[in-house]
């Protein structure tokens, strides 16, 4: 129940992180332009974060082995007509199915684990999948490299065919259906609709917080971790690539240390959103010490960006304790939208500011990447003041409490606070 889902994560996550590996060869044999292939590459988060919506309602309605299943042959297709594609709206188009076709391989995977684990073994759960899936991201890096010498690009996306077959039909075969009283669960509750979701306070609350830190992560380590090692550190080729590569295994590492400190803390009765919060104030943090050169090896502040991209762990967590886990595909997937949505908005904004300076050989001043970097630094501080908002209100109560009189009683009248709704945690909502 719980590897196979981890191995169509793996797939996907490969997927998203091959394209800086195979865009020379493409640039190539196709003549692509700098346009091109960022079209190319993003296409895939454009039908990624479109489908999310649709696949968590089919994988609560149909099941994580029936929907996984079926996706992951559309994937497969995909990577065939990628790989044999003469042309480039062939590429884009197999690019294009790739992106449907893995776009529920994380939500299956945590609907999977909502199901079949306790829920206080969730977060610890969702740190091994995310951790095994990123791994992906490491194999996108020097083990692609060796392996495109060795066959080229057309060979290496036959072996990813054949590798997404065989995991689809391990994964149909292999894993249980739920048991019907889990299935039919919800038909006594109010049905959860996508507006619901997104007015649920509890979810209001965390989901900026989530989408700035995890979005402003995939951001970083996509695209901008490599144009900052290059015209900023002044890396070479060599040390840029060893660099990536050890941003990708921290962020597997991650992954796994989250879940198994949101564990922890669980059993102390500490709650998930508090370590949330603590990653994002480290991103904060890490992304200081980039804009103000402050003199550390380069090595750590993003280390801690890439750690900041597997917080994904605790999000999902979260969310699961909000909502019933006949539903949780559909949760995981509004947040899931905003988390990409964030990652393309930071992503494609960072780039438009940076523009705005002149270049020089095709790299870019340090004052744009400090400029830009730091919008998006303010970004993820002002999600997480909203975040502390009711903690701040209770501190601030309590500190200028002492220099307030406390108001004579009315006779026949009650005297009420004054409430904000949006800011409780609830503990009990009945759908």
């Amino acid at each position: 129940m719980f590897l196979p889902f981890a191995a169509g994560y793996y797939l996907a996550y490969l997927f998203r992180t091959i394209n800086g590996a195979i865009s020379p060869a493409l640039a190539s044999d196709f003549g692509l332009d700098a346009a091109e292939l960022g079209l190319l590459a993003s296409v895939y988060f454009l039908v990624f974060g479109l489908v999310q919506i649709p696949i968590g309602a089919f994988l609560d309605r149909f099941g994580s082995r029936r929907v996984q299943g079926v996706l992951l042959v559309i994937a497969a297709g995909g990577a065939t007509l990628f790989g044999n594609a003469s042309s480039f709206p062939e590429l884009l188009a197999g690019r294009a199915m790739i992106g449907f076709g893995v776009a529920g391989s994380l939500m299956a995977g945590l609907k999977s684990i909502v199901t079949w684990f306790p829920r206080e073994r969730v977060a610890l759960a969702n740190g091994w999948m995310i951790m095994l899936g990123s791994f992906g991201a490491v194999t996108a890096t020097a083990p692609t490299d060796w392996l495109l010498e060795q066959v080229g690009w057309r060979g290496l996306f036959g072996f990813l065919t054949l590798a997404t077959v065989l995991v689809s039909g391990l994964i149909y075969m292999v894993v249980p259906d739920p048991i019907a009283a889990s299935e039919t669960a919800a038909i006594d509750r109010k049905p959860l609709t996508l507006r619901s979701i997104y007015l649920d306070p509890r979810f209001l609350r965390i989901a900026p917080l989530s989408a700035a830190c995890i979005g402003s992560s995939w951001a970083f380590q996509s695209l901008w971790a490599s144009a900052w090692l290059t015209d900023v550190e002044g890396l070479d080729s060599q040390s840029r690539a060893a660099h990536m590569f050890l941003m990708a295994l921290v962020l597997s590492l991650g992954a796994l240390l989250l879940g198994a400190a949101a564990d922890r803390l669980r059993k102390r009765n500490i709650r998930t959103e508090l370590l949330l919060a603590g990653v994002g104030g480290l991103l904060f943090l890490a992304e200081l010490a980039l804009i103000l050169r402050i003199p550390l090896p380069s090595v750590l502040p993003w280390s801690m960006v890439s750690i900041a991209g597997a917080a994904t762990v605790l999000s999902f967590a979260v969310v699961a304790d909000y909502f019933p886990r006949e539903l949780a595909a559909r949760a995981n997937g509004a947040l899931n939208l905003l988390h990409f949505g964030c990652a393309f908005l930071i992503q494609y904004g960072i780039g438009l500011l940076i523009e705005q300076w002149p270049s020089q050989d095709g790299h870019y001043p340090v004052g744009a990447y400090q400029f830009a970097f730091g919008l998006s630094a303010v970004l993820q501080l002002a999600a997480l003041v909203w975040f502390a908002l009711p903690w701040l209100g209770a501190f601030g109560k309590k500190l200028i409490h002492p220099f307030i009189a406390e108001p004579e009683p009315v006779i026949g009248s009650i005297i009420r606070p004054i409430e904000f709704p949006i800011f409780e945690l609830r503990e009990d909502v009945e759908w």
